[in-house]
């Protein structure tokens, strides 16, 4: 299989030498001669309704949003993944969906279709309804398991156990971790036509569907509904459609793509339906996910996966040295001591300011607030290699769960797609730090001045930017990514360019003390980062109220608090977010006490208070 992918790609290489960014997009998307696609596989057929409403959207229903984080498929280099990215998008919606929207989110892993989904090309290409077929007779796994990679088998990431679900530690080889959360797909099949589309979609979620792609889309669409005027019936792309509706009396679909927050309409956009334009009524696929969630199935690693000669146990160089019962954070923190340069407190907001201890409710959880769940997607620092990024990760990730809070609660926009901050970015600005570790404060001080992108500008990659003359770059911000998917040990970086970008800013930023504090933080504006004294303890926990003394608390880890609450015996504990995958904790989340033996987490926090604006001149720092 390895050979034949890459015997093809030097075929393609040749023959689109001479194509510009438009026609290699095509060319490598398109090309899928050969591929033979799943049959169906259902064993309850749907029951159409006769009440189908005229307008249904998974972004907006009775005030919740469904739908998962916005990807971006042409980063960190170009890969032909679309398919796999359709695929996964709409079966973790479909989760979401099934869960109520319940927290957490569950973000299927499209590299696991794109390194092992043998009936495909990976980045050369693939069918969604194939990718089904893979996901009903194998497991899948989430995305703080197996990070998307944009590489396949035939330029350096091939299927293996370690790929469906790895974990790495400084010094080390990675390693699969003992067990892990699976996913699994039960009916799958193909679904064409306007009405069966809706059917489908309103009944059961999103579904995956090819599309033609008129140079206009791909290079000028920016919002509203388009209508393709050329005829093109050509199938190159997949995308899901997540929702139908009616505007200023044109029908139209909901599509979601695959291309990044910073085209269409922040990733999504509108096209006219009951036309079959663009060939989007012709050939879709659903899937539908079996429950794995509510018994909390894992995958028991065995010996034999971790002996397969396939697995790729490499890990990043970080310097230092270390020693067999050292601990990764006692001897290299990623955290390191803020440094506040004179500004503790900047346009701190009024009703932080004016709210008074008497007024502080019992308890506040932003993952189950009035029945929404704001907090956007969880990650894993430690992957693909280790970096010690918490400084960025618990930063970014408070922030992007505030800017959540200010769209759909305080703006009252459920339909605004969930938010995602670009720890990498963060990184490769050294804004307070890098993978050897930082300062969260820092993070703050940047996103004031220049603001923060969206994860799908910059992949996670857990390195550091080689180059000093590379720091911050536009190229190390936000860029995009055209064909060929470069061969094994090349980036492929000389097909990519920078692009332009959603800013995320912050108007403000505090030093946050003490359990009070936190909690007018969190009552106001929503999560906080927070520093702890992690210990060999404390990352064995897997559940409940932690507590552990601990005389003098040294800060060497970066956590986000996400809020707080009282145990039926009355202990107070706080509600913590870590970056280390769903496999940790409960979920990749952990409880630990209030007030005391609580390895520190009351005494160096930071909040930050979001905006869209840019910060004016003089207010720079």
């Amino acid at each position: 299989m390895k050979f034949v992918i890459l015997t093809l790609a030097l075929i393609a290489l040749s023959i689109a030498a001479d194509m510009n960014a438009y026609e290699q997009m095509k060319f490598y998307q398109g090309n899928r001669e050969g591929i033979i696609k799943a049959e169906d596989h259902i064993t309850e057929p749907l029951e159409y309704v006769d009440d189908l409403p005229e307008e249904w959207r998974w972004d907006n229903v009775d005030g919740k949003n469904y739908l998962t984080v916005i990807h971006n498929q042409h980063v960190p280099q170009y890969c032909g993944s679309c398919w796999a990215q359709a695929s996964a998008s709409s079966i973790s919606d479909r989760i979401k969906i099934m869960r109520q929207g319940a927290w957490p989110d569950i973000n299927i892993a499209p590299q696991v279709f794109v390194s092992c989904s043998d009936a495909d090309r990976g980045c050369n290409g693939g069918f969604p309804i194939n990718a089904f077929a893979y996901g009903h007779d194998n497991f899948l796994t989430d995305e703080t398991c197996s990070i998307y990679h944009g590489r396949d088998g035939s330029n350096g990431y091939e299927c293996s156990p370690v790929t469906k679900c790895r974990n790495c530690e400084p010094h080390k080889p990675c390693f699969i971790p003992d067990e892990f959360n699976i996913y699994k797909v039960g009916d799958y099949g193909k679904v064409t036509g306007e009405e069966a589309m809706m059917q489908e979609i309103y009944q059961r979620g999103p579904i995956a569907c090819e599309i033609a792609v008129p140079e206009d889309f791909y290079s000028d669409y920016k919002g509203g509904i388009y209508e393709d005027k050329t005829g093109d019936l050509n199938p190159v792309h997949d995308i899901s459609i997540v929702g139908y509706g009616v505007e200023d009396g044109v029908k139209y679909w909901l599509g979601r793509n695959s291309w990044g927050e910073h085209w269409g309409e922040n990733g999504f956009f509108k096209v006219v339906r009951g036309k079959n334009n663009i060939f989007i009524e012709s050939d879709c696929a659903f899937a539908v996910p079996v429950d794995t969630w509510t018994e909390n199935v894992k995958h028991k690693t065995t010996d034999e996966e971790r002996d397969d000669p396939r697995n790729d146990y490499k890990n990043g160089p970080y310097p230092g040295s270390f020693k067999e019962n050292d601990h990764p954070l006692e001897t290299h923190p990623c955290r390191q001591s803020n440094e506040w340069y004179g500004d503790q407190e900047t346009n701190v907001p009024d009703d932080v300011k004016n709210l008074q201890t008497s007024d502080l409710p019992d308890s506040i959880d932003w993952r189950d607030y009035n029945g929404v769940n704001y907090l956007s997607w969880t990650k894993n620092q430690h992957i693909p290699i280790y970096c010690g990024s918490c400084w960025a990760q618990g930063t970014t990730s408070a922030l992007a769960d505030r800017f959540n809070i200010l769209n759909w609660l305080k703006s009252n926009d459920i339909s605004e797609p969930q938010v995602a901050l670009s720890a990498q970015v963060v990184v490769n600005c050294e804004a307070g730090g890098s993978c050897n570790g930082g300062q969260p404060a820092s993070v703050y001080r940047y996103a004031k001045a220049n603001g923060i992108p969206h994860a799908s500008c910059e992949q996670y990659i857990a390195e550091n930017v080689q180059k000093k003359t590379d720091v911050c770059s536009d190229f190390n911000v936000c860029r995009e990514c055209t064909g060929p998917p470069p061969e094994e040990g090349e980036t492929g970086f000389d097909h990519c360019w920078a692009i332009d970008y959603k800013h995320y800013y912050v108007s403000g930023y505090k030093s946050v003390k003490g359990a009070n504090a936190m909690k007018k933080e969190l009552v106001t504006h929503g999560p906080i980062a927070c520093g702890v004294h992690v210990t060999n303890k404390f990352e064995a926990y897997t559940g409940g109220i932690y507590e552990e003394f601990n005389l003098l608390p040294m800060i060497n880890h970066e956590i986000s608090v996400v809020g707080y609450g009282v145990a039926d015996d009355g202990t107070e504990y706080w509600i913590g977010r870590n970056s280390w995958g769903t496999y940790w904790g409960e979920q990749g989340f952990f409880k630990i006490r209030m007030h005391k033996h609580n390895l520190g987490i009351e005494n160096d926090c930071v909040a930050a208070y979001p905006t869209y604006e840019a910060p004016k001149l003089e207010e720079t720092e």
